[in-house]
């Protein structure tokens, strides 16, 4: 009886986890429409082993696909057959369906995993583009989807996939009346979503380090802000500033060897520089108007930053070797939190369009601006490393959520939590 009630308690705090982990996750909406986006087909894939694999790899890789915007999978419903190898696909069929490329695939079981083979063939070609292999471990099933989406991807539109990539945001909610802040890590479909961090108090700004094996962010833990290091493999983690006033807004080199913030120290909020490998704090603005949020241009040469020194929110450009500052942004009243993408010709920034406050682009070079987002509160841009979309926090009602949108302002989804607020989302680095 004792035994048995033992392993009743097991399996009840065992199904316990499981709903909280089920809580934690974001779920994915789709809620774009993308103009001509290309139809594919992602078959079933096929299983050797015995038994039910824990994931459907082949339903991974068509949801990444779609999430993309740029293509149009066809639900499995909707097949004529499933083939498993490229000598199985029936070409008639498939341009009956007016699908352009069909991938199939096979998984082995292999000492301690599995071994994915899949194929793309185009169908409107009558060839197969190629073979791939992906290796991974009992545990890896969503990784070798993801490796496999960003495969696929690539090869169709000449662009990195970034599917394999993760992100980083801030979950709230309430824990016996009290608020509690989490600090959160997940795939970037919000699956497998997990805590780095708990804290007491609000925790903001999460920046992942260009070789995604650390996050800097602002912990209000010792009753002001301070911000931390954190290394996301052993949670050892680090405080680096302990200034009364403002610490804010760490954004880390593309090196990885600095970090620029926003202190207040002397007087005035302006941008700083911390030296990670000397811990020499160097003043980069001296302007007595407020000087914040900045970020890094992909050479590391300059900053892009926000200041009211024109009397109003906009962005400005700081040239490290000579101080030099430049205004870039001037369509609008209010221009805000600067990212740059990867190959430094696009500027994202919170931009206030008649009120409402949305995500827009600028190319650099033209001054041309380009409103991404409809929604009247969305704050918190960080872009994917390879340059396709970005993501956002949002409201839907009173609930923070996170969305993402393609910068051609084509394919875009939300992230909603099935528990509690989330925002500041901070989209991983590639990690190879």
């Amino acid at each position: 009886m004792i035994k048995k009630l033992k392993l009743s308690l097991i399996v009840i705090f065992a199904n316990c986890l499981l709903v909280v982990a089920a809580q934690a996750q974001l779920v994915v909406e789709i809620s774009g429409d993308v103009q001509d986006p290309t139809p594919i087909a992602i078959s079933p894939f096929g299983w050797s082993g015995s038994g039910v694999l824990s994931e459907d790899v082949s339903e991974i890789v068509s949801a990444d696909l779609r999430r993309s915007g740029l293509f149009d999978p066809v639900p499995r419903e909707d097949m004529l057959s499933f083939p498993k190898t490229p000598e199985n696909v029936a070409y008639r069929d498939w341009r009956i369906l007016g699908t352009e490329y069909v991938v199939t695939g096979r998984i082995e079981p292999q000492a301690g995993g599995y071994l994915l083979t899949f194929d793309l063939v185009n169908i409107f070609g009558q060839s197969k583009m190629f073979t791939k292999q992906v290796r991974g471990s009992g545990q890896q099933l969503r990784d070798m989807a993801h490796r496999a989406a960003d495969e696929i991807f690539e090869a169709i539109t000449g662009i990195r996939g970034a599917f394999s990539t993760e992100m980083l945001y801030v979950q709230e909610t309430t824990r016996g009346g009290r608020p509690s802040y989490a600090l959160m890590r997940a795939d970037i479909d919000g699956a497998r979503a997990r805590e780095v961090r708990r804290f007491d108090q609000p925790v903001m700004s999460p920046m992942w380090s260009p070789d995604g094996q650390e996050v800097a962010y602002v912990s209000f833990e010792t009753g002001r802000p301070a911000i931390f290091r954190e290394n996301l493999q052993t949670g050892a983690r680090q405080q680096l500033t302990d200034f009364e006033g403002i610490n804010s807004s760490p954004t880390w080199s593309p090196d990885g060897t600095k970090l620029a913030m926003v202190l207040s120290k002397d007087g005035n909020p302006e941008i700083y520089v911390l030296d990670l490998n000397t811990g020499r704090f160097k003043r980069m603005t001296r302007h007595f108007a407020i000087d914040t949020e900045p970020n890094w241009m992909p050479d590391g040469k300059s900053l892009v930053f926000t200041s009211d020194r024109g009397g109003k929110p906009q962005i400005y450009e700081l040239t490290l070797a000579t101080g030099q500052v430049d205004r870039l942004t001037f369509d609008g009243d209010y221009n805000a939190r600067p990212r740059v993408s990867p190959d430094g010709k696009t500027l994202v920034m919170v931009h206030r369009s008649r009120g409402v406050f949305t995500i827009a682009t600028m190319d650099i070079e033209s001054g041309r601006m380009r409103v991404l987002t409809e929604t009247s509160l969305d704050e918190s841009p960080s872009i994917a490393p390879n340059g396709a979309m970005l993501m956002y926090a949002t409201k839907r009602g009173d609930k923070g959520i996170l969305a993402a949108v393609s910068l051609d302002a084509g394919g875009k989804y939300n992230l909603p939590s099935q528990r509690g607020d989330v925002r500041e989302p901070a989209w991983s680095p590639y990690f190879d």
